[in-house]
């Protein structure tokens, strides 16, 4: 195993990168892992203070949209594989504000994609550039089929649109500069440390505080669900074994309906809680529906099974059994998450550093 690894992880403060960092800096003591965040309110330090001692594990706070400075990162550090993640990934946000969405996932993308090529000016061997994209950019499915690798794009929400484009200018500096890369694409995911904006971690803590549940329309939007730490298994996987430009899809086999996930999440949520069964389900309100909501995702995981022996390692019952567990016993991370605390936390560990 190479002492000399050095991977950048954009977003790693976020969701998911969170958990990918802790993965790589715990499974490979000999890499280093450069943690890039901006820090915004998706992104919180505070999910990582298990490993932020960690020899090999280097905090970097930047903006990918930050041209210059992700320049200088590259010319100062010379990684070697990138693992980028930073996005702006909430539908609803993007319909407010899709500049936003165009800043971030689209021109901090190429950003990237330009200082990795000007650092290794065609000497590429042994590098990586490693995007993680969504299902998303499919569109939307009707009753039957699954998105496999060859379907064609067909996005409708600012935010697909920007995570599509963004997938195109990967595989364009690929074919134009023979840049190395890999392409995923994910269902949704849930697990710890998710921002409760989001539907599981919302719900869990607003059956907890006998709130409204909003549904849009008539709750029958079905999703493919995936455990975060599938996922960032999934990224192992795929960062060691993939193949050279190729594309993977990662999912669950884990179709559900919203209102059915509901239902799943209520009957879990009141057993936790010491609630009569199904007692929560009086807080389902259906709420208008968002535009442009595409009815239906799914994902066939079959060749990132079959190809690279990836495959989830828990049933969605039990993974969302974990998820709850862990929202109910970190009450104030939740608190500190919504507050804004958890800066104050990033000015005492890094203001002086």
């Amino acid at each position: 195993m190479s002492t000399q690894k050095k991977i950048l992880i954009t977003g790693g403060a976020g969701f998911i990168g969170s958990h990918v960092v802790r993965l790589f800096i715990n499974k490979y003591p000999n890499y280093q892992i450069y943690n890039l965040d901006v820090l915004t309110y998706a992104g919180n330090l505070e999910n990582l203070k298990d490993i932020e001692n960690a020899p090999n594990y280097h905090f970097i706070k930047a903006d990918i949209v930050d041209e210059k400075a992700m320049l200088d990162l590259f010319a100062e550090h010379k990684f070697d594989s990138v693992i980028h993640l930073a996005a702006e990934s909430h539908v609803d946000r993007s319909i407010e504000d899709p500049l936003a969405f165009v800043r971030t996932n689209v021109i901090g993308t190429v950003n990237l994609l330009n200082a990795f090529r000007d650092t290794w000016k065609g000497n590429f061997e042994g590098k990586l550039f490693y995007h993680i994209s969504t299902d998303e950019v499919y569109g939307t499915l009707g009753a039957t089929g699954l998105f496999e690798e060859t379907t064609s794009y067909d996005p409708n929400s600012p935010y697909s649109a920007s995570k599509a484009s963004s997938d195109h200018f990967v595989r364009a500096y690929g074919e134009t500069y023979g840049m190395p890369y890999v392409v995923t694409n994910c269902s949704n995911n849930y697990g710890q440390n998710q921002f409760p904006e989001k539907l599981i971690p919302l719900f869990i803590h607003n059956i907890k505080n006998n709130k409204p549940l909003p549904v849009y329309g008539d709750g029958k939007y079905t999703r493919d669900w995936l455990y975060v730490v599938d996922h960032a298994r999934a990224i192992d996987t795929v960062f060691h074994d993939g193949k050279n430009g190729e594309t993977y899809n990662i999912g669950g086999f884990n179709e559900w309906q919203n209102i059915e996930l509901i239902r799943v999440l209520i009957k879990q949520m009141d057993e936790k809680l010491g609630r009569p069964e199904g007692e929560s389900e009086k807080l389902i309100t259906y709420v208008t529906d968002r535009p442009g909501h595409d009815r239906r995702y799914a994902i066939d995981a079959n060749k990132i099974k079959n190809e690279l022996g990836w495959e989830p390692s828990v049933t969605f019952e039990q993974g969302l059994s974990i998820t709850i567990d862990w929202y109910l016993a970190n009450e104030e991370w939740l608190n500190n998450v919504t507050s804004g605390d958890y800066q104050k936390y990033y000015d005492g560990m890094y203001a002086e550093r």
